[in-house]
């Protein structure tokens, strides 16, 4: 076999070492490297990136090829042997793969050895036409090589146009009531195409609205940035489906697939998985052989349990709770006719977790919990299975267990805005870690953009710039504000965010300070504008102004039984003190005592600092802000409120203090060029 560990880290020779072993096994991935490897998923992308430049699938891939083509020159084994035996469970996919590294089939291999007579004449001929030889082999060298990056770059263009959405299929049934069935068959052409990695696929919401439409196709392209659109038209007439179908290239408005299908409903799933294929094969995406494997599995086999739940399809979508307890029955009905049928179980799970949002008593615990641990028994590698349990963790306030369902979910459907959405909201809530929000948000731009309305799109966008400043992107964050309240001038958290963007910026807090007093004039029960006003008074040490705003704030929030804001007990308290109201001080500050102790985010170890400077233990402070200095994606406002909070004051004569917070600046900064590198080269920014 070939060296090719040479020159090579010991992690990379360990690594291919492990992949070998599992060589055979086509469902060895990324995953499975990254446990045996005693490391997580993100730690072993960003070594491989960093020492290989390519990424943990690609590294896997090659070393599959690499022992291919020493399969290929050292045994009399076939190609499609081979295949399997470097762990393709697809030998198209392999000679497609093996072509991209090579340049040539592996069928080629070893055909071109010469004779010795051969070698003999060239030599030859070589040594008396050398130098005319040398002058035309530079330029064609010269022409290949223009030839080959302009390949290159077409190659970088064809893959930024795998963009594509699947139009709501249009019903030609002479019964209305058959329109269910048309939309599941739209439902299971964009689902399908959703778990195609080389694809982006917009989201059903945002398809939604061209339902009815008088919009051309490159309109409607460029409202949803893709560059292909599929429609479809079908009609069931007894157990007869007939679907007329196409693909449309959004420049030219051109189909470049179109079939006509005409077949019994019992061959719905091949007709389903079929559209797929041929999708993904006229615009040259590359379906992996697990990717293939998650098309062609059959929901269920049970085509009455399958009708059911295309009917409580629609219900189920729209969220509201008249919606779902439409959709629940059907989806029981489903069950009954299938005791196995994990989409059922799991979209079973997912309606009683958005019933229980409109609930202030919590009933629905134990049904989500059950019926998502049903779905993920009968089918563990479903995203919406993984979601169900994701979401039930969710409902019990256990964030962290939630993760690893959503990341997993992640990679059987890479498309999922879904999945994209509720991890954007726990990066940025729950779980604090801004380069995760903000990888997320703008993952959640890309697939949910084109959501109904133009309020949706305004909260996307304040979504996103919330993200973005967040992680120190200043003029990339005004540029989203600004679009959110385009589309919504009334959106009652835009100008809030902006009025601190700008602060970012420029650094004015008493222009800040207007700005949310302008907002709170506009609303004087909002509660987040009040204790953010009455902060940056304390902030300038205005104790009296910060008194008049924190006091109301707490009055409102015991009144309400409110568990808001906890993190800011501690200035609150500082501002009581300061008034002379000594007694409530020391319950606020119990409170802030209380909460650090509690606190499981990256910024415990920042908060217990300030607890300890205000209890005048000055070394055990420094100590705690050290450990904060060696966290990482905490947000920007850490670098521009943090020293200005009095509470620190007493850290900053101790010795170490201002090398403290340099080191706490400087990893902020590095931590932001490492993101936005990673970011640009994704097509992220």
């Amino acid at each position: 076999m070939s060296n090719r560990s040479s020159n090579r880290s010991d992690f990379i020779e360990k690594a291919e070492a492990i992949i070998l072993e599992n060589l055979a096994n086509e469902q060895f991935g990324v995953s499975e490297l990254a446990e045996a490897m005693h490391m997580s998923r993100s730690n072993l992308l960003r070594i491989i990136k960093k020492q290989l430049q390519l990424s943990a699938s690609q590294f896997i891939r090659q070393v599959r090829l690499q022992e291919s083509m020493d399969l290929l020159k050292e045994t009399s084994l076939t190609v499609s042997e081979i295949s399997y035996k470097v762990g393709f469970g697809s030998t198209s996919y392999f000679i497609k793969c093996f072509r991209e590294q090579y340049g040539y089939p592996p069928g080629e291999v070893g055909k071109n050895t010469l004779t010795a007579e051969t070698e003999k004449v060239r030599n030859s001929f070589l040594k008396a036409y050398r130098w005319p030889l040398l002058a035309v082999i530079t330029i064609v060298l010269l022409v290949v090589s223009y030839f080959l990056f302009s390949k290159k770059d077409t190659k970088n263009k064809l893959e930024l146009e795998k963009s594509i959405a699947v139009l709501p299929f249009k019903n030609e049934s002479a019964d209305s009531t058959n329109l269910y069935f048309v939309n599941g068959l739209m439902e299971s052409a964009l689902n399908n195409l959703q778990k195609i990695e080389d694809l982006r696929v917009i989201s059903r919401t945002s398809v939604e609205k061209y339902r009815k439409t008088d919009k051309g196709i490159p309109e409607i392209a460029e409202e949803l940035n893709v560059n292909y659109l599929v429609e479809g038209s079908g009609q069931r007439v007894g157990n007869q489906v007939l679907l007329h179908i196409q693909l449309i290239e959004a420049s030219s408005d051109t189909p470049i697939w179109v079939e006509q299908y005409n077949q019994e409903v019992v061959d719905i799933f091949d007709l389903q998985n079929d559209v797929a294929k041929k999708i993904a094969d006229a615009i040259e995406a590359v379906v992996t052989p697990a990717e293939l494997k998650q098309i062609e599995k059959k929901p269920t086999e049970n085509l009455l349990a399958y009708d059911y739940y295309l009917q409580a399809l629609d219900p189920y979508y729209s969220r509201t709770a008249e919606g779902l307890e439409e959709a629940i029955p059907l989806f029981e009905k489903a069950i009954e006719h299938d005791p196995q049928f994990a989409l059922a179980y799991a979209s079973l799970s997912v309606s009683y977790y958005f019933l229980d949002i409109y609930q202030k008593q919590k009933q629905y615990t134990e049904l989500i919990n059950n019926y998502a641990d049903k779905a993920l028994l009968y089918d563990s590698k479903s995203d919406v299975s993984l979601i169900a349990k994701a979401l039930y963790y969710m409902h019990t306030e256990e964030y962290r267990l939630a993760l690893p369902h959503l990341e997993k979910a992640l990679e059987y459907n890479p498309n999922s805005a879904s999945v994209v959405q509720v991890l954007s909201s726990l990066y940025s809530n729950y779980i604090p870690d801004t380069a995760k929000y903000l990888k997320n948000a703008l993952l959640g731009v890309q697939l949910d953009i084109a959501a109904n309305d133009s309020i949706s799109k305004s909260y996307i966008y304040l979504n996103l710039s919330n993200a973005l400043v967040q992680s120190g992107f200043v003029d990339e964050a005004m540029e989203y504000i600004e679009k959110s309240l385009d589309y919504d001038p009334a959106n009652y958290y835009a100008p809030y965010l902006k009025a601190y963007i700008q602060f970012a910026r420029d650094g004015n807090v008493e222009q800040l300070n207007r700005s949310l007093i302008e907002e709170l004039k506009k609303d004087s029960t909002r509660l987040d504008i009040l204790q953010e006003v009455g902060k940056l008074h304390y902030f300038q040490k205005d104790y009296q102004g910060a008194f008049t705003y924190y006091k109301k704030f707490a009055e409102a929030r015991k009144e309400q039984n409110l568990n808001i804001y906890p993190q800011e007990d501690a200035k609150i308290g500082m501002v009581y003190e300061k008034m002379g109201l000594e007694e409530e001080a020391a319950e606020f500050f119990r409170s802030y005592a209380d909460y650090c102790e509690k606190d499981i985010s990256i910024y415990k170890s920042a908060s217990m600092a300030l607890n300890y400077a205000h209890e005048g233990k000055i070394d055990q402070g420094m100590e705690q802000l050290k450990v904060f200095s060696t966290q990482d994606n905490y947000q920007y406002w850490i670098l521009l409120f943090l020293e200005l909070d009095p509470l620190i004051e007493p850290l900053k004569s101790h010795p170490d203090y201002k090398e403290t917070i340099q080191k706490i600046n400087d990893r902020f900064w590095e931590k932001h060029q490492n993101l936005k590198r990673l970011l640009e080269d994704k097509g992220l920014i």
